[in-house]
């Protein structure tokens, strides 16, 4: 792949109809200044990344220079928000710069986030805090580190400007990447304004972008909301796997790709509870932990609905088929969830008693307020027989628990299941190590960086970065990155921030 002194964009989104978007140029900032940048993921782009550590390169990445090959834009989408359908929402402080090809092939955007206003903004003023920018970059590589489907970071910059929220911060911006930034939500933008042209013009769109197998397809329209649905139910399954939770899954957060974008007031769990919510805005729990999976469906049917006529001629055969396309989310992502828990369980292949296996844990954790990530990843290096350590593994894991008795009984039928398979331990731990991680973005964590980026040290956000990029693998000297939150530390309530 050749390596391009400045970015060669493509413009296939800016070449739908006008409609579909605004052209718009980024406001200039006072004083850019380069924080953190991706290397790997800008020569994955075929970028030259001393080019982009420039003065040059970074007057580009704030948006004080667009780039001769640039035609940067705003899209417009809509959006059920919270429930409450909103008409016009659109990329308020988000510019496209256009699209690059990666070494894979994949088309990807590259946007700017906090780049000023747009016809979008309302009454915002299109920029973006530090703060929210730094926790979005760590959420992004984190969730990539983890092979979780997701938009990436590709630089983070402080602009030199004051942004003002509840009080005065420091103004960031994000570059971020993602195979589109689609979402259910643009589809609704033409459906509810009656535009069925626009709509058709947009789902062909897709099928090129993301799902070109599609035409071949005598259906392709039930195709692509087949397509879409599945990758849905697998992405949301992953995110439940790490204890993710989005936090604002509105269906303008909801990408057409499968990617998760739009990292506001997420959250990851640490002490195991469903029932679960971070969000501040989120007051009702309408998107907790455990809601997810028909949050997501609930997202799909407004997906389907946009499909409707373009699925048959005949009004009511196409909402049958529509129908009938989402009735099969729930057994996927019920397939999804179960089997990535067998997964992370060591076991090889479900069997009967392996879901009540999965979910007795699960049930257990709750009740005797252990930690997700850190009973899985310890789970991960028990022997099959406790006493060939003297019980020393199973020690790490026992005290987890308020009640460690609870998790021997556990721990017993798990130990019998496993001998059915007759997997050597090694392999068996290996598979576990490779499933769940020891290092997640946990909220204290991300706090931590946050608030020593805004005062202007980023050295907190850098050391995290070191274990959020491999969160398999252990690194000594950083133990304290994968241990739970003391009490004082917690973080219950995280914001959108921007």
């Amino acid at each position: 792949m050749n390596v391009h002194p400045e970015p060669p964009f493509e413009h296939t989104y800016a070449g739908l109809p006008a409609h579909f978007h605004a052209q718009v140029a980024p406001t200039a900032v006072s004083a850019p200044s380069l924080i953190r940048l991706n290397d790997a993921l800008a020569k994955d782009l075929g970028l030259d990344t001393d080019a982009l550590r420039s003065r040059a390169g970074i007057a580009m990445l704030a948006g004080n220079r667009v780039p001769d090959s640039a035609r940067p834009l705003a899209m417009a989408y809509a959006g059920h928000q919270f429930g409450h359908f909103v008409p016009q929402l659109g990329d308020g402080r988000a510019i496209l710069l256009g699209e690059l090809v990666d070494s894979d092939g994949v088309r990807r955007d590259v946007q700017l986030k906090g780049a000023g206003r747009t016809p979008f903004s309302r009454s915002g003023d299109g920029r973006t805090a530090l703060r929210p920018a730094v926790r979005e970059y760590l959420a992004s590589e984190a969730m990539a580190a983890l092979g979780i489907p997701t938009q990436r970071a590709l630089a983070l910059l402080t602009t030199g400007d004051t942004v003002y929220r509840e009080r005065p911060e420091p103004g960031g911006l994000l570059v971020r990447v993602a195979r589109s930034h689609i979402r259910v939500g643009t589809f609704e933008y033409f459906f509810y304004r009656n535009d069925q042209q626009a709509v058709h013009t947009l789902a062909d769109y897709v099928i090129d972008r993301h799902y070109p197998h599609l035409h071949d397809s005598d259906r392709p329209y039930r195709d692509l909301l087949d397509a879409v649905i599945g990758r849905t139910a697998g992405l949301v399954a992953a995110w439940m796997h790490v204890g993710f939770i989005h936090g604002v899954m509105n269906t303008d957060n909801v990408a057409i790709s499968g990617e998760t974008i739009d990292y506001g007031p997420f959250g990851f769990i640490d002490t195991y509870d469903p029932a679960t919510v971070y969000s501040a805005i989120d007051v009702g729990g309408r998107y907790a932990f455990d809601q997810q999976p028909g949050i997501a469906h609930w997202n799909l049917t407004r997906f389907a609905q946009t499909l409707v006529p373009l699925l048959d001629s005949d009004g009511d055969r196409a909402v049958e088929i529509a129908q009938h396309s989402l009735e099969a989310f729930g057994p996927q992502i019920n397939a999804e969830w179960q089997a990535g828990l067998v997964r992370k369980l060591g076991l090889t292949g479900q069997q009967e008693g392996d879901a009540e296996l999965a979910l007795d844990l699960l049930t257990g954790m709750a009740d005797q307020q252990a930690d997700f990530t850190r009973v899985f990843r310890c789970l991960s290096a028990l022997p099959d027989d406790p006493a060939s350590d003297g019980g020393r593994a199973d020690a790490v894991v026992r005290v987890l628990f308020n009640e460690p008795a609870a998790f021997d009984a556990w721990a017993k039928r798990w130990r019998q299941r496993l001998a059915k398979e007759q997997r050597p331990q090694a392999e068996r731990i290996a598979a576990m190590r490779a499933t769940n991680p020891a290092y997640i973005l946990r909220n204290h964590l991300a706090q931590r960086a946050v608030d020593a980026a805004a005062d202007g040290n980023f050295s907190v956000m850098e050391e995290l970065m070191t274990v959020l990029a491999s969160p398999f693998e252990d690194h000594p000297g950083y133990e304290h990155y994968a241990r739970p939150p003391q009490p004082e530390e917690k973080v219950t309530r995280t914001f959108c921030g921007t």
